[in-house]
Order: structure tokens, then C-alpha cells, then sequence
């Protein structure tokens, strides 16, 4: 591969919902550009862009693959993110990254849930953007119909600078209104428009100038009194509408026939702004903000957007240079981390294939292996210029399983595949549930937790099994109660002796108090540690139901010992067995989590999501309307919002979203505590 300098690079992430075409798109740039001999298939495993053997098995994009396409002396980074919405951490990362966004629309299907989601992101992120309505030579194709949807949809303004040759099975090429030309095919053979398409094209170029003029100020001055502006002012104009944001260009494409490549690879090199012409990034130098300019002579600043585990050479880190260049066989700080990393041999890489190169120019995209401390969101830079460049917010994990390890041998891995596996994607997170003994794995959705089983088992060679999670409830109690218990064990020999009266009652703030209010050395204090103990075991196994008690405090008040039987063991037994019935007497109650859930859904489902909410025992808070769509805020105990993410992507059509994190504990419903205890009295029969 060629040495591209800043100027010369273009980083496009292309978005959309799952199967819009986005990596067949790459693959045919890169056949039309001669980077490959053969057009790769989805159905035949054989594309660029979805080379892991999840990603061949289930037909669609896992995590982003960086594809650089070279084309008249510039390099394009395409970056070919996942569409199907639990891998949207994905896409945040790419677009953390890209200078510009080109969201692909299918030209039969039009909007759908992923459109509106990844064109809300590109939004966030405030990128230059193209709308490419593609797949244009299917059955039923409509470039009108599906323009004025995405128009409908969107709040800035569509400016077609394309219009299709054809449709369905008679698309043959695009029109294009900057040259007023018609390109045949991929794009290299260049005629006159025909007759029939002459008059929807002068409609459509004025369009097309009158948005260019809005570019520059004297642009519109010129086109105010001529009517009229040269193809160069044109697309300066266009240019500029561009890049902030007032406009998005229309083009048209089908991208596994190759049609309309070539002049959608035009359009980013002379539309799309290269990385040092972009807004610079903001770092954080100490506690002061600084502007990042992407020169190669600034200091070296690099933000690490992914990283993933190869089974052959280990661990690779992709990165992204916003100033300075990385060579290979350097030194470079972390600054997140505060270590030195010692970078390798460093690359580019399309899909799977590393190309090595001796330097990365600022504003490009390139990997090196086996960094030892770096992960994702982290930055580069050198020892005596720190700096740490702002990392995305990823969206809450909404989705949680339970894992197991299938093995013996698995069960000493489990911690560190994890803490891996949630290093190379964002949106998982993992913890030990005290209450519950269990592993929570979290996600975005169970084809999310699937895949990422399935790569702890193919690239760490660790096998791990997902249940459901039970709910991390508390045993309390709500009144003052008291009891005494006697522990006597006289076997021959010397015996066990120790009475404990005790008292138990709610606890305002706090967990656990233990108070020794025994008067007159009925109970020697050497015993109080023993008497402790027991309460503390107890209240760690739960006593109703089997889970955590907290939230009182215990009085020991009186009791016996024996001068020769009592010991240790024998008050720690008491102290149990007395605390076990006292809580019982203090009218025990089983709390559980209740979560701060804000679901924003369309209005149109706004009454079913209502009607199901009250079914989950919900407490809505308040609901406001904003852009067409309803805001519902509502505190709902988790046992109910387990499996939510499924049930509410089907109310929704996969509309709606939600968040989601604890706020508070509360009393269980007495008929639901019923079933709970039941249930755990049952399985503690079993056993």
C-alpha cells in the first residue's frame, strides 16, 4: 500500500440497519478499484469485511471491520459497522472515529428501526453525512418513495446530487447532477443523459444550486443575480453545506450488482473533508482543555477505538492517530493507564489482512499486536506531552444473563475471559452478585451475550454456560423482636453449654449493628466475638428465603454459660439459632431492587407500552413528548425487567429503547414473598 499523507485520507463509517448492503458496498469498491480479482459473497463466506467464523455462520456483521479502499491517489477508510441493534457499541466506536458517515438506506424496505438508531448516532457525533439509497435494482425499488420517507424522518434537509438510471430490473447506472452526466454500470463508462431523464435532471440540479449557494455567502449573492453558478463554485458550495451539517446529498447505488461505485468514491474524495480539515478534537492536558490539530508535526496523540483477541497473533490494538506519527519499533505512553507500551511492527488492515508499513501518517488508521496494558478507549502519546482524548458514551447494558463455567477447568479462566472480553466491547460488563453467588454477564441483547460466548470459547478456549440470573433480594425485618436459645450438647466428656437472649430491630441507616447490653457477666465477653460470628453466618445464608439479611440491629441481653462446657462453639451455635428466631418475630419481609427505567418509545405505542408497564407492577414517575416520540419515566422492581429488551423491541418493532439502573430497595408483595419462600424451602428440601 501506497504512503498517504493527512490531506489524502478520507475515515467513512458506513451505518444502517442489517442488510442494507454495507458490506457488499466495500466489497465492490474494493473490486472496482482492482484491489481485489473476484467479488466476495455473504452467502459464500467470501467477503473482505465479515471474515470470523461467527460472522460467516449467522450471514451478518458482528464488530467493525476496517476496510481501506485507494482511489485516485486518496485513501478511503471504510469502516463497515454491524446493523443489527446489540452490537450498537460498534458503531459508536467507529463513529468516534470516522470524519464522515454515508448511511445506507435499502431501496425497498426504506426506514427502518437501525436507520433511525444510526442516524440519531451520527448525528450525536455531528458528522458530515451521505444518504446512499442502494440495492436500487431489486424488485419493487423506489428511489422517490424511499427519499421522502428518509425526509419525513429526518430533520435536515436531503439534497439528491444523484438521480437512478432506471429502477429495478432496468437500473442500469446513475445521472449525475454536478456534471450533468450519466455513468453506466460501476461508474467508468461516461455518456450523455438520455432523453427521457433530461428534464427530471435540470429539476434537480437547480435544487442542487440553490443548496450549494447557501455554502458561502457570496455564492448566494452571485446566485441571487445570475440565476446561475460554475460547476467549481457549485461544488464549493456543496462542499461547505456539507460539513456543517445543513444538508445531506443523496446518492444511488446497488452495491452487489457494482453499479454507481465509482461515483460515490468521487463524491467522499471531493465532498467529505479529509482529517485535517475537520473541527479539531478536544484533549485534556492535566485539568485544562486543548485544542488537537492533526498535523504529522504536532505531538503524537492516538485514541485506541478497538480491540480485539486474534487466535494467531495475540491481542491487536486498533488506533487512530489525531497528531503526530507512530512508527514501528517505538515507544509510546498510556497515559490512562500511566505505563509505557512498546509498539511492534505497526500496520494497516483490511479485514482480516495486515499490510505492514513503516508509519502511520496523522488522521489514519492503523494496528499493532500485543500491546500488554493498552484496551479500548485508551490514549497514546508521549511521556512528556500527556494528553487523554475524550472516549464515546456507550448506552447502559440492558440485557442479563447468569454464567457458569461448563468445566472444571474453565471455572479458574472465567474472570479474566471476561474482564477481555468486556476490554474489546464497551457495552458488556461483568460483576459477582453477592447476594446471589452468581456471575452477572450484561449486555445489549441475547444475540449480543451469544456471540460473546461464543468468542470466549473460540479465541480463549474457555466454555461457559448462560442462566437465568435470580434477583439479588434482602431479607429485613419491619418490628422489634426477641428470643432466647439454649445450645446444650453432653456426649461423654466434655460438653457444649451457651444460652443467648437477644434482640433484634430495623436498623434506620447502615447494615448491621451488634450491641453487647449484657449486665453482670451473666455472658462472659470473650463469647461476644463467637456470638457474632454466628449472627454474621446467618445473615449472610438468609433465614426466609435464602438470601442476604440487613438493614437491623442485635442486642444480646442475657444469657448462661457453663464453667467447664461452654466454648466458642457452643455461643456461635446459640447466637444462630437465637437470631434465626428472633428474626422471625420481627416481622421478616423480603426487599428487592426497584430500577430508575426511562423507555422512550414512538407515540404510537405509547398506550401499549403503558398498558404493559402496569402489568410489571410499574410506578410511572412522569411522560413528556419530544420529536414525535414518548419519554416514559417509571421505577419497576427488576424481577420484572429481566427479559425486557425481547419484549419490548416486539411491542415496539424495535423502536423503542430503554435505560435502566438501580435506584432503590422495597417490599416485596407479601403473595409474591409467599412463592419466593416457597420456592426456596422446596429446593432446600431437595437437596
Amino acid at each position: 500500500m501506497k504512503e498517504y499523507r493527512t490531506e489524502a485520507i478520507r475515515n467513512i463509517a458506513l451505518i444502517s440497519h442489517s442488510s442494507a448492503g454495507k458490506t457488499m458496498l466495500t466489497e465492490a469498491a474494493l473490486h472496482v478499484t482492482g484491489a481485489t480479482t473476484r467479488l466476495g459473497r455473504i452467502e459464500d463466506g467470501t467477503t473482505t469485511s465479515d471474515f470470523e467464523d461467527e460472522e460467516i455462520r449467522r450471514g451478518i456483521s458482528l464488530s467493525t471491520s476496517l476496510v481501506p479502499v485507494e482511489y485516485k491517489d486518496h485513501k478511503i477508510n471504510f469502516l463497515d459497522t454491524p446493523g443489527y441493534l446489540d452490537f450498537i457499541g460498534e458503531v459508536i466506536s467507529a463513529l468516534r472515529v470516522a470524519d464522515g458517515a454515508i448511511e445506507l438506506v435499502d431501496s425497498v424496505a426504506g426506514v427502518e428501526v437501525g436507520t433511525e438508531i444510526t442516524w440519531q448516532q451520527s448525528e450525536k457525533f455531528g458528522l458530515p453525512r451521505f444518504l446512499v439509497i442502494n440495492k436500487m435494482d431489486r424488485e419493487n425499488a423506489n428511489f422517490q418513495k424511499t427519499l421522502a420517507a428518509v425526509q419525513e424522518f429526518s430533520s435536515t434537509r436531503l439534497i439528491p446530487i444523484q438521480l437512478p438510471w432506471g429502477e429495478k430490473a432496468s437500473f442500469q447506472g446513475v445521472i449525475d447532477l454536478l456534471s450533468m452526466k450519466a455513468y453506466k454500470g460501476d461508474g467508468k463508462t461516461v455518456v450523455d443523459i438520455p432523453a427521457a431523464f433530461v428534464d427530471d435532471a435540470e429539476t434537480a440540479r437547480t435544487a442542487l444550486i440553490e443548496a450549494a449557494a447557501e455554502g458561502e455567502d457570496s455564492l448566494l449573492e452571485k446566485y441571487l443575480e445570475t440565476g446561475e453558478l460554475s460547476s467549481e463554485e457549485i461544488q464549493r458550495g456543496l462542499k461547505a453545506v456539507v460539513r456543517n451539517g445543513s444538508y445531506v446529498p443523496v446518492l444511488v447505488a446497488a452495491g452487489s450488482s457494482e453499479i454507481g461505485l465509482i461515483p460515490i468514491l468521487d463524491a467522499i474524495i471531493s465532498l467529505m473533508p479529509s482529517p485535517a480539515e475537520i473541527t479539531p478534537v478536544k484533549g485534556m492536558v492535566k485539568d485544562a482543555e486543548v485544542e488537537v490539530k492533526c498535523t504529522d508535526s504536532g505531538s503524537l496523540a492516538a485514541y485506541v477505538w478497538k480491540t480485539t483477541a486474534d487466535p494467531f497473533v495475540g491481542k491487536l490494538t486498533y488506533f487512530r492517530v489525531y497528531s503526530g506519527t507512530v512508527t514501528s519499533d517505538s515507544r509510546v505512553w498510556n497515559q490512562n493507564k500511566g505505563v509505557e507500551e512498546r509498539f511492534g511492527q505497526v500496520a494497516f488492515i483490511r479485514g482480516k489482512e495486515t499490510i505492514p508499513t513503516k508509519l502511520v501518517h496523522a488522521g489514519d488508521l492503523g494496528i499493532v499486536p500485543k500491546l500488554a496494558e493498552t484496551s479500548t478507549g485508551n490514549t497514546l502519546c508521549e511521556k512528556t506531552h500527556p494528553m487523554i482524548l475524550p472516549e464515546p458514551s456507550y448506552p447502559g447494558a440492558l440485557f442479563r444473563v447468569a454464567i457458569s463455567p461448563k468445566t472444571q477447568a474453565d471455572s479458574t479462566k472465567i474472570s479474566p475471559t471476561l474482564t477481555r472480553l468486556c476490554e474489546e466491547d464497551r457495552t458488556l460488563s461483568w460483576y459477582n452478585e453477592a447476594a446471589t453467588t452468581q456471575t452477572i454477564l450484561q449486555g445489549m441483547g441475547d444475540q449480543h451475550i451469544d456471540v460473546a460466548l461464543r468468542r470466549a470459547e473460540t479465541k480463549f478456549q474457555v466454555n461457559l454456560i448462560a442462566g437465568e440470573p435470580r434477583i439479588p433480594y434482602r431479607e429485613s425485618i419491619t418490628r422489634k423482636g426477641q428470643a432466647m436459645y439454649r445450645h446444650k450438647k453432653q456426649t461423654g466428656g466434655a460438653g457444649q453449654f451457651g444460652e443467648v437472649h437477644l434482640r433484634v430491630e430495623p436498623l434506620a441507616e447502615g447494615d448491621f449493628e451488634f450491641v453487647n447490653d449484657v449486665f453482670g457477666g451473666s455472658v462472659s465477653n470473650s463469647y461476644m466475638p463467637a456470638i457474632e460470628k454466628g449472627i454474621r453466618a446467618t445473615m449472610g445464608e438468609g433465614i426466609m428465603a435464602g438470601y442476604p439479611v440487613n438493614a437491623l440491629r442485635v442486642s444480646v441481653f442475657d444469657g448462661k454459660e457453663h464453667p467447664v462446657d461452654s466454648k466458642p462453639i457452643a455461643f456461635e451455635i446459640a447466637g444462630r439459632e437465637a437470631f434465626k428466631l428472633a428474626f422471625m418475630d420481627a416481622g421478616p419481609v423480603l426487599n428487592e431492587p426497584i430500577m430508575r427505567v426511562e423507555i422512550t418509545v414512538p407515540e404510537a405505542n405509547m398506550g401499549d407500552v403503558l398498558g404493559d408497564m402496569n402489568t410489571r407492577r410499574a410506578r410511572v414517575q412522569g411522560m413528556n413528548t419530544e420529536h414525535g416520540r414518548s419519554v416514559i419515566n417509571a421505577h419497576v422492581p427488576l424481577a420484572e425487567m429481566l427479559r425486557y429488551t425481547t419484549q419490548l423491541r416486539s411491542m415496539t418493532g424495535g423502536r423503542g429503547v430503554f435505560s435502566m439502573e438501580f435506584d432503590h430497595y422495597e417490599t416485596v408483595p407479601p403473595h409474591i414473598a409467599a412463592e419466593i419462600t416457597a420456592k426456596h424451602q422446596k429446593e432446600k428440601k431437595e437437596e
